[in-house]
Parts: C-alpha cells; structure tokens; sequence
C-alpha cells in the first residue's frame, strides 16, 4: 500500500513556465477578441460593433463633408491631384501623391479582395457584394478625413523626413481644441495597437499565406517546396528587408511600379471569364440584388447579407483603421486636403473596382453554386479555372505580390508607431524594421493562429481612437476640404508648371537633390500662393456677415501676417541668389546667408484693407 505516491502518480504535472504564458497570452487573447469583436445579436443576426463604428463614421462625414467623394468636380479635381498637378518637387515630403496612393493600396489591395469576397459570397450569397460596394463608397469619406488631418499635423524634420499619422493628429489636433490630456491618451493607445497590429497581420500572416500557396501550387506537402516554408521566409525576408530599410521613399517606389501591375495582372484573368459570359452580367446584377434584398439561404435574411457583407468591406479597405493618414503624412504637398482626395480613390478601388471584379468572377462562373463546399481562395481559383485550367499560376503570383506589397507598407506604420512612442527616435525605428522582417520568417514557417487573432484585434482596435479623433476634429476637416475646393474653382489655387510637378513623370526633378536657388525660388511661389490664399480668406470672411467679428479680425490678422513671410522670403531669396554659385545655385558654405528651410512659407498664413494694397505692392516689387 503507498497511497501516497499512487495519488501523485495521478496527479497531473504542474504547467511549465513556457505553457503557463502560453495559457496566459491565449486567454487574454480570447478576452481582446470578444472585446474588439463584440457582436450583440439583432434579429437573430450577430452584428460586430466595430462594423457599426467604422459605417457610422463614413456616414457622418459623407454627409457632413457634403458628398464630396461623389461629386463629378471632386472626381475630376483628384486625378488631377493622384498625377501631381498642384504640387511640387520642392515642397516638403518624401513621396508623390501616387505613390502614397499605391502604398496605401498595397496594404489593403490582397486576400480580402481574392479570398474575402469569396467568403462573403459563399456566405451571404451574391447580394453581399452590393454591401461591400456601398462599404467603400461610404469609406471614402472616412479615408478622406483622415488623410486630411495625417498632412496637416505631420512633422516635417530639418532633414526632411516626415513623421504624421492619426498619433499625431490625435495629441497635437485635440490639444489645440483644449482636450491635451485626451489627446495624449488616444495617441498612445493608437500607436500600441498599431505596433502590435500590423506586425502580426503585416508580416508573419502575408508570410504564412503566401508559403501556403507556393506550397499548394508546386504540388503540396510532396512537392517541391513542401516541408521549406522556411526558405520561402527567408527568401521574402531578404526581398522585403532590402526595400523596408531604405525607407518610405523605397517604399513608395516600390510599391507604385507593384501595385499597377498586380491589378493587371488580376484584372486580366478575371476578364477571361467576364467577357466570355458579358451577355449574363445583367442577369448577375439581377442576382445581387435579389440576394441582397431577400437575403434567401442565410441566418437573418437580408439583415444577415449586410452584415457579412460590411464586415468584409472593413476587413479589405480599412478606411478608419488610420493607415491612409501615415501613408499620406510623407507626401510633398502644402495642403492637407489635396492628400484627402487623393486618399479617397483607395477605398474605391480596393472595395468597388477590385471586390467588383472578383465577385462577377465568382457569380459568372456559377462555383459559388456548383462547388458551395470550396471556400476562399480555391473558390476564386476556381472560377478562375472555368475560363483557363492554368490560371492556379498567376493567381499564385497574384497572391504572392499581395503578401508581398502588404509586408511592405505595413512596416512603414509600424515603424512610425514605434517612432511616437520613443519620442522620434531613428535607432528604435531602425531595431523595429530588423525584428519585422526577422518575423517574416517565422511567419512562414509556425501556425500562428492565436498571434493573428491577437493582431486582427489590435488591428481594429485602431479605429476606436482614430475614429472618435476624427469627430472631434471633424470642423477643421471641414474647412481644409471645402476650403481647399472653393479656392480652386476661385482659381485662387492653381495648377503648377508641368516641368515643377511632383509627379510620377517627373522622376528627374523628384529624385534630384535641388540647390539652394531651386529651394529659395520654390519657397518665394509658395509663399505668394499662401498670401493669396490668405487674401481670400480674409475677403470671403468679410463679405460673409454670418461670420463673426472675432473671426473675421482673426482672417485679416493671418492676410496681414502671410503677406509679411511673402515679403520676408522674397528678400532672403534674393539674397541666396545673389550669394550662390552661378553654375551650381549652392551657397558657399563660408557665407552668412543659410538657405531657406523647406516648410517656412507654410508658415500660418494669409491681406487687410488698407495696409494690404501696401503689402501687396511691396510683394510684387519683392518678386
């Protein structure tokens, strides 16, 4: 009889310490989770909150910003933006507009569009795709919004770097409105959830999809590369690591010439099928309404087919989420609102061009009715395989480029959260890049499926602070958006000389280091612009007697002040002229006079009855 050790035999051994945290991180993932992702049931229908959240902000500022993203001028005046007609090389940023654009792109452009709306279809039938289109028409305003406010608060150092994004906005923005304390606490909230965010979703969830789908493609786990997911890492680890730490400028190069190129590569396989089948399109139109509206053959009906629908539109465009505004922050570009309309065309693209096209795909094809069982990627797959056998290999690529694109933009966000939370420091950016592209390896190689959720969690948990920013900010958007489309239909603000145009044509002028005379001469036009602007400000605001006394004296003050940096810029130009080199226009390093600092004629700006013909006349004999 041993009693006593027979009863310790039975007992179970006690939890390692790598299990007990293991046990613990999954737990208080489990606990986020339910969290973010709470879903209170309507009509029998689970509805996430987060859903709720992000649709009521693009609704308000649709509405509040006057359907700007529907407006045929608005359309036309952000093309002209998207190829850098109102900037320029000189103005302080590090990317174009369209590359911002195609770096933004490259983080939500991917799976949600491949294998998200197929998932949406196999769920809620062909009518969740109207809700994914309406999804993103709203989400414009939102990506709009913040990509606004990303330009106006950035810091822009003596080296040119940029730093901005909804961390900004949120400290510096409600510190101005009197909310400091509130300002800070969003802000930090908002960089913790994006260095946690997009590191999981980022790198190691791109990774382990993309080794997945070589895999899959060169044969399985008897194939060629089954059993190397650890080469595959490392092989996107190098690619990746070498754009990643050559900045947001690598970035954005890199991200421009991918992006176009992977939507047509898309676009052209899921033509195959549309074309062929063009005459069944009106019928397939026919099907997502019906969907939509009866909502036959899903829990909930026509409730449940919005639900799946909007969900996969949030997951694929992340308008709200706060990315668009560090993408857009490194623009060169004066105005914060020319990035809002330029950011606008994401969600457009991501959820009602691209998910449009992969929907039709799916619905011509029949799959989503012949193959109900194939979910995914493979549905997409599949319904590329009715048109050409072999589409499995582009559509291979296609995914690969997507992971790949999104590894690269999202370590951008991350490292500028990282930036924030260390005060700007360079060397903590730099350690958060090399620990990034390490975790693309391990990605591609360990299941991590409670590390995704962790990341997903965090991920949209962005929108909470960021969102509720936006509110608060939601005046100055306001002003700066409609502000901006007054001026130009004015003519107050006008288009730039094509041959100074910060545009993906003018490669030679953006990459060039510009000399001292370039920079003073840039310098001196924007300051005359941004007088004149201030001069319209200032008129607008005394012909219009809604606007009170306070305000208006405040309008005059900011003309008077503009004239006077015009004036002022207009001087140190002619003295850095002067001094400069005729051959190179570079300063002798020996001369008293510095030259002009990017970002000093964007000081707050803007004429005054009496003393503005004055100041205006001293300008012009300044210029």
């Amino acid at each position: 009889m041993f009693p006593t050790v027979n009863n310790a035999l039975a007992q179970p051994a006690a939890p390692g310490f790598l299990e007990t945290i293991t046990n613990g991180f999954n737990a208080f993932v489990d606990v986020l989770s339910s969290i973010v992702f709470y879903a209170p049931k309507i009509g029998g229908v689970e509805v996430p909150l987060i859903v709720l959240w992000l649709l009521a902000g693009g609704i308000f500022f649709t509405v509040y910003l006057s359907f700007q993203q529907l407006r045929v001028s608005s359309l036309r005046h952000s093309r002209r933006l998207v190829k850098g007609e109102y900037t320029r090389h000189t103005d302080p940023g590090e990317v174009t507009s369209f590359q911002a654009l195609a770096t933004e792109l490259s983080g939500t452009v991917g799976l949600g569009n491949i294998a998200g709306v197929a998932v949406a279809i196999g769920i809620g039938g062909p009518g969740a795709t109207l809700w994914i289109i309406l999804a993103g028409i709203i989400g414009m305003a939102l990506k709009m919004a913040e990509a606004t406010l990303g330009v106006k608060y950035r810091v822009v150092d003596e080296d040119g770097s940029t730093s901005g994004g909804p961390m900004y906005y949120l400290r510096d923005g409600l510190a101005e409105l009197g909310h400091a304390t509130l300002g800070r606490i969003l802000a930090a909230i908002f960089a913790i959830a994006t260095v946690f965010g997009v590191t999981g979703a980022g790198n190691m969830f791109q990774s382990n999809q993309a080794a997945a789908q070589l895999i899959y493609i060169t044969g399985g786990d008897q194939g060629y590369l089954g059993g190397k997911e650890w080469a595959i890492g490392i092989v996107l680890a190098l690619l990746a690591g070498f754009v990643i730490l050559g900045g947001i400028q690598k970035i954005g190069a890199v991200t421009s010439k991918i992006v176009p190129f992977m939507a047509l590569l898309y676009l052209v396989m899921c033509l195959f099928v549309i074309i062929p089948n063009v005459h069944h399109i009106p019928w397939a139109v026919e099907q997502m309404f019906e969907s939509a509206i009866t909502g036959r053959g899903i829990a909930g009906g026509a409730l449940g087919v919005m639900i799946v629908g909007l969900r996969r539109a949030a997951f694929s465009n992340a308008a709200g989420i706060g990315t668009a505004a560090m993408a857009h922050s490194a623009v060169k570009t004066r105005r914060p609102a020319t990035e809002g309309f330029v950011a606008m065309w994401e969600p457009f693209v991501d959820s009602v061009l691209i998910c449009t096209l992969t929907a039709l795909t799916i619905i011509l094809s029949g799959v989503w009715q012949t193959n109900p069982e194939v979910e995914g990627v493979q549905m997409t797959a599949a319904a590329l395989a009715t048109s050409v056998s072999w589409f499995d290999v582009p559509l291979t690529i296609a995914v690969a480029l997507f992971a790949f694109s999104t590894v690269l933009s999202y370590s951008y966000y991350g490292m500028k959260a990282v930036g924030y939370l260390f005060g700007g420091s360079r060397r903590a950016e730099q350690t958060y890049n090399v620990i990034y592209i390490l975790l693309i390896v391990v990605g591609a190689m360990a299941p991590l499926e409670q590390v995704i959720n962790f990341s997903d969690s965090m991920f949209f948990m962005m929108a909470l602070p960021n969102v509720l920013g936006l509110y608060f900010l939601a005046g100055i958007i306001k002003k700066e958006i409609i502000g901006h489309r007054v001026k130009v239909d004015a003519g107050v603000i006008s288009i730039v000389p094509e041959e100074e145009q910060a545009s993906a044509a003018n490669t030679s002028a953006s990459d060039s280091d510009p000399s001292h005379v370039d920079v003073a001469h840039a310098e001196t036009v924007a300051a005359f612009e941004a007088a004149a602007e201030a001069r319209y400000d200032a008129l607008q605001a005394i012909e219009d007697d809604s606007v009170s006394d306070e305000d208006t004296e405040a309008a005059r003050l900011a003309a008077r002040e503009a004239a006077s940096v015009a004036v002022e810029t207009a001087q140190a130009a002619r003295a850095i002229t002067e001094a400069a080199d005729d051959e190179t226009g570079m300063v002798p390093e020996e001369h008293p006079v510095d030259p002009l600092q990017a970002g000093h004629a964007t000081e707050p700006s803007v004429g005054n009855d009496d003393e503005e013909a004055e100041t205006e006349e001293s300008v012009q004999q300044q210029a």
